[in-house]
């Protein structure tokens, strides 16, 4: 769905490795290397199972600002999706200013067997074209605020006459429409690409408006707020939580469940709310594991967090591998199970938050 365009060129160059040490002298070349390359794996129910890959330049501007990436990512599954996306994440001029930025276009097709909850069986086919940008400016102390824009071209079909009738009738046949906005950004971890400690709060919205453009009007709201605590040896406890709201949406634009086990997109709410907490666990050397827990909540229109309907608790474990020490970056294998036969497996790169 809509939402999937921003998981995919938000969170990918965001997550970014795990707390560790500096390397030391027996890193090898490859370690050090300037270039990055991950593999990325995905199963789902909905989604089919998937393979991909991830390809990056590492770029640091000055010893003040992290290390920026330039990147490429692509993926294909058993259900004949595909998508391929390009992005850049920098931090420069002393990390006074970051930017953000990204396309992506690609064709995704779902099968549901309790479509959006109205007891069908449905097939659909979604195609992405969005590109993104994103540019902030340090104000004052940890604060910085500043512009994004999103532009996106977004189409639903269904696979026969049927399931293009119900998307006609529940109003979900995608939208193409461009959108600006504000962000307010409070960063105060240790390491933008792999926090061990400290927090970051971001506060945003988007704006889709006929007049830039496009061809439906409505308001996104966006509110994230991390926090993380250091304990023991070299471990990590992460929280976060998420919240969207939107006013006068399409049911494409509608918010969906961003929790690992749930397939993006298969359900969806005007709002949305989550929290999520992780033990990220350091084993030994470049080994490490996770374990999560989290729920999210969908409503609006008449739905409300009291309703256990619209509750969605989802958990899982993993193992992470170090492949960047320097950098800060890793892999991280895990399993997510959901409720009403929701799951999912995922080989990715970096964290989930």
């Amino acid at each position: 769905m809509r939402t999937t365009i921003l998981i995919f060129l938000l969170a990918i160059p965001f997550a970014l490795g795990a707390r560790v040490s500096l390397p030391d002298a027996s890193e090898s070349e490859e370690d050090s290397s300037s270039w990055l390359f991950a593999p990325l794996v995905s199963s789902a129910p909905k989604f089919g199972t998937s393979i991909g890959a991830l390809g990056g330049y590492l770029k640091k501007f000055d010893d003040e600002s992290p290390v920026s990436m330039f990147g490429s990512i692509a993926s294909y599954s058993n259900t004949e999706s595909a998508i391929a996306g390009v992005f850049a994440n920098t931090y420069f001029d002393k990390d006074r200013q970051r930017l953000l930025a990204g396309a992506v276009a690609g064709e995704i097709n779902n099968e549901y067997s309790d479509f959006l909850g109205t007891g069908y069986p449905v097939k659909t086919t979604d195609n992405i074209r969005a590109i993104f940008v994103r540019y902030l400016y340090r104000v004052k102390s940890n604060w910085f605020l500043g512009p994004q824009v999103l532009s996106t071209n977004y189409t639903i079909s269904g696979n026969n006459w049927f399931t293009q009738e119900i998307l006609a009738r529940i109003g979900l046949t995608g939208f193409d429409s461009n959108g600006i906005g504000l962000v307010a950004l409070r960063d105060t971890r240790d390491d933008q690409n792999s926090p061990g400690s400290g927090s970051l709060l971001s506060m945003n919205n988007i704006a889709y408006r006929e007049t830039f453009g496009g061809k439906t009007n409505f308001d996104a709201y966006a509110l994230s707020f991390r926090k993380f605590f250091p304990h023991g040896n070299r471990h990590v406890l992460a929280m976060r939580i998420n919240g969207r709201w939107t006013n006068d949406a399409p049911p494409a634009g509608y918010s969906t469940i961003s929790l690992r086990g749930y397939t993006p997109g298969q359900y969806l709410s005007p709002h949305s709310t989550l929290l999520e907490i992780e033990e990220r666990y350091h084993i030994k050397g470049k080994w490490g594991a996770t374990a999560f827990v989290g729920v999210a909540c969908l409503y609006g229109n008449g739905n409300e967090c009291s309703d256990r309907e619209n509750i969605y608790p989802a958990g899982g474990a993993g193992i992470t591998y170090i492949i960047k020490p320097e950098e800060k970056m890793l892999i991280r294998t895990e399993v997510a199970v959901g409720e009403s036969e929701n799951y999912g497996f995922y080989l990715k790169f970096g964290y989930e938050f």
